[in-house]
């Protein structure tokens, strides 16, 4: 329950102020908690942004992977779903912190690979390209882990433009899985 009450105060709080105002006095307040006792859950604001984030990320990183599962389906068609499925979680404004500066995500600090927030969704993806390229839906890409981390870029522009125009996910999704699914595609020949 903390941890929801101090996810709903940093939303609340981004609404009222700039990111660089907030203070963990601010959370604490917000949350009903005793600054002091705040501390129980992060060390400074760097840390409670990520934390924030894994725990706000993680209903679409299950998400991820229960469509990657789904094997029997056409790979284009889950990726399809996937893209939509992350752009949505990051309409939310908590998730939205990753891409400010200053906020402790992602910054060289924050590790690549099985630390990183989403290494789940990044692991889930490149079976679902291995299972099109299996399939013959997708084209061989070569070193798919390179191919989805260059793709993950296409994604991380999508979010930040949602940061920027929440109100265009619908358009944003539809370029980004053009985006996406056009990179993978078998090309003639």
């Amino acid at each position: 329950m903390v941890w929801a009450d101090l996810a709903d105060a940093m939303r609340q709080l981004l609404l009222e102020r700039d990111y660089d105002s907030i203070t963990l006095g601010h959370l604490a307040a917000r949350a009903g908690l005793a600054r002091n006792t705040l501390y129980n859950y992060a060390g400074d604001k760097s840390a409670l942004v990520l934390a924030l984030t894994r725990r706000a990320g993680r209903p679409a990183i299950d998400r991820v992977a229960a469509i990657a599962a789904r094997s029997a389906d056409p790979a284009a068609e889950r990726m399809r779903e996937i893209v939509e499925a992350v752009l949505e979680a990051f309409t939310d404004q908590v998730l939205q912190l990753m891409f400010r500066p200053g906020a402790g995500l992602p910054s060289p600090e924050t590790p690549k690979g099985p630390g990183s927030p989403f290494h789940e969704i990044v692991v889930e993806v490149e079976n679902v390209v291995r299972d099109g390229i299996a399939a013959g839906e997708f084209r061989d890409v070569g070193d798919v882990r390179l191919a989805v981390e260059l793709l993950s870029g296409v994604m991380r522009s999508g979010a930040e433009h949602l940061g920027r125009e929440p109100a265009t996910l619908t358009d944003t999704v539809r370029a980004a899985t053009e985006i996406v699914l056009a990179s993978l595609a078998r090309r003639p020949g």
